[in-house]
């Protein structure tokens, strides 16, 4: 049967650029999973199925965004047919190299014996690619992290590590950008019962709401793709707010920075990072860099897990959220966003349109940590977040908000009320810590026991102040 086509005569279905070529997709769900369609329909079998959930990096693939022009890792487990529209996407299969002359990050696996079963290094190969596009000569520090996604069981990770300094080092960028445009994202497509909505701009996303009560709300995917990986299970109306412009922006004002709700963890850690360094570090620990590149600030705080990295650092920074739905716009603390577990304020025909989170005042300091088994792509035990603003060895204010510690992130406010006007001291912040029993009653689960959790957040008070301490010592050995 021939492929359905539209009024121009060109077949109709996703349309994105496969390894420098145009490629249609005209009778796959838009909400099938990249690495299915890759593995099943298009043929392409070199990247490989492991885990389906975006922990292991067998999957990655690297892809150009409609307009831009970054190669960006990512899970083609979690990623979607339908984001794919209007992208360029490249695969193992279509790097520049051939079995005579191998792709440069090819052949430095190859020199440095950095493949034994071979199941996982498609992957490698791909996160390693993505970075040598960036060019220079990547310090160990960025290598770790363009390879923190990517499961090795066999070869070990040091000729792996040595592949990528070789294959990085001073490297050109072999691709800048794709060889030729890619199509513009369809607003629409249908397959079958399948409705695949992507609108272009606020007012189409609200209208779209409105008529669509029951449909799913995609924003990178990398929570809500699960159902479509694991569970296979496909929504009959699916809302994608990639391509809407308001929500992609971000912006810097003298008193905050606003963040658009489809801005990505990747593309908003920058900013982030240099007005609070402790959030920088939180979000480097975000999941993976492919999950980065996908994942939204606005979709972390969205989809209100108790145990979300973003949610407890923001609330100690007085962030706020503006919705937008039919009654018009409103902004929202983020502590009053979380009313029970995976509930939120968020009303049946609103979105998140961004989030601002306002400029340090001065003396303030910020402070957060994570702790969790494993320091990369693990789930927190508990995460703490401090934010102290210090006036003659007195605490003038106190902000403190925790994750893992009940059924939302929530903020301390026993113990901050226990702490304001009180003398910044290692024994303040000590008695301090018999507070957060009035605060929270943690659960026991196979991540950590409610004890573990107390005691933990507890002890994070005291490093707070001899981490704080620690740093106002070397400033003054150093003057």
């Amino acid at each position: 049967m021939a492929p359905p086509l539209n009024r121009s005569g060109q077949e109709t279905g996703v349309r994105f650029l496969l390894n420098g070529r145009e490629h249609v997709a005209p009778s796959a769900l838009p909400t099938m999973t990249a690495l299915d369609y890759l593995r099943g329909e298009a043929g392409l079998r070199g990247t490989k199925e492991g885990c389906a959930e975006g922990d292991c990096g067998a999957c990655t693939v690297v892809m150009v965004r409609h307009g831009g022009t970054r190669p960006e890792a990512i899970n083609a487990c979690l990623y979607t047919l339908g984001q794919l529209d209007g992208a360029s996407l490249v695969t193992v299969e279509g790097l520049s190299g051939r079995d005579e002359a191998p792709d440069p990050v090819q052949q430095a696996m190859i020199s440095s014996h950095a493949s034994q079963c071979g199941f996982c290094t498609p992957g490698f190969v791909m996160a390693l690619w993505a970075l040598r596009q960036e060019g220079g000569a990547p310090d160990d520090d960025a290598i770790h992290e363009a390879l923190a996604g990517n499961l090795c069981r066999c070869t070990g990770y040091r000729p792996i590590v040595e592949a990528a300094r070789q294959a990085c080092r001073n490297a050109p960028p072999d691709q800048e950008v794709p060889d030729r445009a890619t199509p513009a994202p369809q607003e629409s497509l249908t397959t079958g019962d399948a409705l695949w909505l992507a609108p272009a701009t606020l007012d189409g996303l609200l209208t779209l709401k409105r008529s669509h009560s029951g449909a799913l709300l995609l924003a990178g995917g990398t929570d809500v793709g699960l159902q479509f990986s694991k569970e296979r299970r496909h929504a009959a109306v699916t809302i994608s707010t990639s391509h809407v412009r308001e929500l992609r922006l971000m912006s810097e004002t003298a008193d905050a920075l606003h963040i658009g709700a489809a801005v990505t963890i990747s593309e908003a850690l920058p900013a982030c990072e240099e007005a609070w360094p402790a959030l920088g570090a939180i979000m480097r620990r975000f999941g993976s860099r492919q999950i980065r590149n996908v994942a939204t600030v606005a979709g972390n705080l969205a989809n209100a897990s108790p145990i979300g990295d973003l949610a407890p650092c923001l609330m100690a920074l007085d962030a706020a959220l503006d919705l937008a739905g039919p009654d018009g716009e409103r902004r929202i603390p983020l502590e009053g966003f979380f009313r029970a577990y995976r509930r939120t304020a968020l009303g049946d025909a609103e979105v998140i349109t961004r989030i601002r989170i306002p400029r340090p005042a001065d003396r303030s300091v910020f402070r957060a940590w994570k702790i969790s088994k494993r320091h990369d792509q693990d789930i927190s035990a508990v995460i703490g977040a401090f934010r102290v603003i210090l006036r003659d060895d007195r605490i003038a204010d106190m902000r403190i908000a925790f994750g893992g510690m009940a059924a939302v992130p929530a903020r301390a406010l026993e113990t901050e009320r226990a702490l304001i006007d009180q003398t910044w001291s290692e024994g303040t912040l000590r008695d301090a810590g018999g507070a957060l029993e009035r605060d929270f009653t943690p659960i026991d689960d196979q991540r950590a026991s409610a004890a573990y959790r107390l005691r933990v957040a507890a002890n994070l008070l005291i490093r707070l102040y001899r981490d704080v301490a620690g740093e106002s010592a070397v400033e003054v050995n150093q003057t």
